[in-house]
């Protein structure tokens, strides 16, 4: 007996040794993960950390690299290329799964790593032309000889890393995922550019609005939606003169093109919480007497950061601030004379035109009078666990055709037939303006910088040693007629083809304005005299005003004043709205907690605090107030979508035209009017609420409901930070929202020696085993900045130095 038990608990440890070196299916195999030799605990780190050598093969001489309390590498090159090939050995270092998963995606090929649940994913970022774009990007990365040397010389430093690793010390993701690390190309800083396109510059509204011009026709379209909103303080001031003249601007089209076929596409919309701040304040408002400068980019907050903080010394540049894990050089960040930040411009970069094919073998497609040649591109999709799926996307001038007939699409009724004119299609050198800006040395340097970036579209904002500040929104923009893009197009029209670009010089721009500060926040870029057209749709306007509001204040600023205004919650949507919807309750009709709730509301002093309920509230009632008065108007089901007037619009009808028609519920007998429209929308909003949170209390405080999660890539749970308290929200300078915030927050004092702060929620690290995986996540949530250690030698003497590291 004892012998059978033996031999039945041998056989079980075979069979379970067996099953855990294995993958099933798509699931891999979980005996490597579990091994104490390569397994997750061979990734734990700890703080103590000694000088060290690398003997590694790519460096034309040593290179010093200073690493200081929070593991921000300080490089000190002998000459460029070697200062590129360090930064793409130590981003890889601690990066190396981010950059690859992130090119993966662009690229279509999560279905590698996961299996065929990425498969449409993947199918439909290679229908978006991610690919076509990257490749043609990278060749003209590779036709410069400044952006050349930067990408080869990046890419040579990140495989120098790749190259030396053992399974045992492959990022904990890979033992996860049950994958390898591949060998870095060039082409994936191309396909990371092209990543950053499709999260700035894929929003599109030009099927919804179809959708909108075809059921309330164009003079109620053009009533609810106009191109130009009610209240609005933009990015260049109103009044500023254009110093050129205007190239001529292509003819509107007599005729408007409305498609025969149902209009129902549910294209992702462009996330209205990723923008961004910046401003710079004049020598006349700061209290050194030099300009201040400040960036937060708004993006998905993430694990890890999509930042990374570096300074590269050569004999060419001092640069340190904010990289990119798959890009060479500093995107945003100061050196000795300037200092430079960005936020997106929203631009309307991506259109939608219709075709039509000669037969069915979709070979040859009718534009301006004639049938001209469909290029076929072979897509081969790589899908783990199951045979290469083999997808041919079919391309005409205007770019990819998405979706045909019979093909599943990645989103519910995608319409079929469509092609994709996209900047990102575009060929472009945008690495070439980071090289320029991280030498530049004043306001010349930093305008020639701009010439050549493509997108996705910024709002440049710079500021000098020599006191000057200015901003430009700046990108490769379409020339075009005015609303072109804002429908769909016709893909048979010449007419209706992107007429040429809008030259550089015309891109909007002022310098040292009377005011004595620039900013943006995503606003429109100008006035109405701007004479050409971007997009007829930009931002709300909350979150610019009450910046400028502040800045226009501000005097003797230092650091800490634009830190603090980094931070601010004021909610100005509130503080407009809520003087006037209140007048409008029914107040008899409230029961329960709604009167306590009307209360609290009426109490409150428009901020987005992390302890307050009256954002909680607020936040919810504009929703349901946005749904009771369009969505009868303009539902959305699985045959068409529909869009929203915007809430500005929605407010002005409140202020302007209370007894407007749209208030009525046209599926309602009765007519309602505003009153019962923001009445019942209240009491809905506050019944919600209890539902989910029980009696009005402090489990209704902001923060606790609000509830931001910035999540592991990977959407792992265990490596996330969950439920951090923090105030700011949607349309607040502290642009905080559940998923979406400050991804990078950034204050620059120039003077003789710049002075700067800065902080990312998260850490330098991509390993959740290390103690600089979430370290500077308290300092972020508190609003604080951690002072960037700006050195002028590898030798310099500092008490936060902790290590060097020499690379030959």
């Amino acid at each position: 007996m004892r012998y059978a038990k033996a031999s039945l608990f041998v056989i079980l440890t075979v069979l379970l040794v067996y099953a855990l070196n294995r993958p099933w299916g798509v699931v891999p195999a979980f005996g490597p993960l579990l091994s104490p030799f390569v397994g997750f605990w061979q990734n734990a780190e700890t703080t103590e950390a000694a000088d060290e050598e690398l003997i590694l093969k790519g460096t034309r001489a040593p290179v010093t690299v200073v690493f200081d309390d929070l593991a921000i590498p300080h490089v000190f090159a002998q000459n460029d290329r070697d200062a590129y090939f360090a930064q793409g050995y130590l981003t890889a270092r601690d990066r190396l799964w981010q950059m690859e998963f992130q090119t993966h995606a662009a690229a279509g090929r999560v279905a590698e790593i996961v299996g065929d649940r990425a498969l449409e994913l993947d199918r439909y970022n290679r229908r978006l032309g991610m690919g076509f774009g990257a490749e043609r990007s990278v060749k003209a990365m590779l036709t410069d000889p400044r952006s050349r040397e930067s990408v080869e010389a990046y890419t040579a430093g990140v495989n120098a890393y790749i190259s030396q690793l053992s399974p045992a010390q492959y990022p904990l993701e890979y033992k996860l995922l049950g994958y390898k690390p591949e060998p870095w190309q060039a082409i994936k800083c191309a396909y990371f550019l092209k990543y950053m396109s499709g999260v700035l510059a894929l929003g599109a509204d030009d099927l919804n609005m179809s959708n909108v011009l075809r059921r309330i026709g164009p003079a109620a379209t053009a009533d609810l939606f106009p191109d130009y909103p009610f209240r609005e303080d933009p990015i260049i001031p109103v009044g500023t003169s254009w110093d050129f003249k205007p190239v001529a601007v292509p003819a509107t089209p007599p005729n408007a093109f409305t498609s025969s076929e149902p209009l129902a596409m549910k294209w992702p919309d462009h996330d209205p919480a990723i923008g961004s701040n910046n401003w710079a304040v004049g020598p006349q408002k700061s209290a050194t007497g030099y300009p201040i400068l400040a960036n937060d980019p708004h993006l998905s907050l993430s694990l890890p950061s999509i930042w990374y903080q570096m300074q590269l010394v050569t004999p060419t540049m001092n640069v340190y601030g904010a990289t990119m894990p798959g890009a060479p050089g500093v995107i945003i960040g100061f050196n000795k004379q300037v200092a430079w930040g960005v936020t997106n411009v929203g631009a309307d970069v991506l259109d939608f035109y219709q075709i039509r094919f000669r037969d069915a073998s979709q070979r040859e497609y009718w534009h301006d009078n004639r049938w001209k040649p469909v290029t076929r591109r072979i897509e081969r999709i790589k899908v783990k666990g199951q045979a290469d799926v083999i997808d041919t996307v079919l391309y005409t001038h205007h770019g990819p055709v998405m979706y045909m007939a019979g093909q599943k699409p990645f989103a519910k009724n995608v319409p079929v037939g469509y092609a994709a004119r996209w900047i990102a299609h575009e060929e472009s050198n945008d690495f070439l303006t980071y090289y320029l800006l991280d030498r530049a040395k004043n306001h010349a340097d930093y305008r020639e910088a701009l010439r050549y970036y493509g997108a996705p579209a910024q709002n440049f904002v710079f500021a000098d040693v020599a006191r000057d500040i200015a901003i430009s929104p700046n990108g490769r923009f379409p020339l075009k007629w005015k609303d072109q893009g804002k429908f769909l197009l016709d893909g048979t029209n010449p007419a209706h083809d992107w007429q040429g670009w809008i030259p550089a010089a015309h891109n909007p721009h002022v310098k040292n304005p009377p005011r004595g500060f620039v900013s943006s926040a995503n606003q429109s870029s100008t006035d109405p005299t701007y004479p050409y057209y971007i997009n007829w749709q930009f931002a709300p306007y909350e979150r610019g005003v009450r910046i400028n509001q502040r800045l226009a204040r501000m005097q003797q600023a230092t650091p800490d004043s634009l830190r603090q205004l980094q931070n601010d919650n004021m909610n100005v949507r509130a503080a407009n709205a809520l003087p006037v919807f209140l007048n409008y309750v029914q107040t008899q009709k409230l029961t329960g907690q709604q009167p306590k709730a009307l209360a609290v509301l009426k109490a409150w002093r428009y901020t987005n605090d992390v302890s307050e309920i009256a954002p909680t509230i607020f936040t919810e009632w504009t929703r349901q107030c946005m749904d009771a008065v369009w969505n009868d108007n303009f539902p959305s089901n699985d045959s068409t979508t529909l869009r929203y007037p915007s809430f500005d619009r929605t407010l002005q009808l409140a202020e302007k035209d209370p007894s407007a028609s749209w208030f009525d519920d046209v599926n309602t007998p009765a007519r309602e009017t505003i009153n019962d429209v923001l009445t019942q929308s209240f009491r809905a909003a506050v019944d919600s609420l209890t539902r989910q949170h029980g009696p009005l209390g402090t489990s209704w405080q902001w923060g606790k409901h609000k509830a931001t999660r910035i999540s592991h890539l990977a959407r792992l749970d265990a490596l996330s930070a969950l439920n951090v308290q923090i105030g700011g929200g949607n349309g607040i300078v502290n642009a905080t929202t559940e998923r979406t915030g400050p991804s990078w927050r950034m204050v620059v004092a120039l003077g003789p020696k710049p002075i700067a702060y800065g902080v990312y929620p998260g850490g330098q690290s991509g390993n959740p085993g290390s103690p600089h995986y979430l370290n500077m996540l308290e300092t972020w949530r508190t609003g604080q900045l951690n002072e960037l250690l700006f050195l002028l030698s590898a030798d310099e003497k500092h008490a936060r130095i902790r290590r060097r590291v020499t690379i030959k």
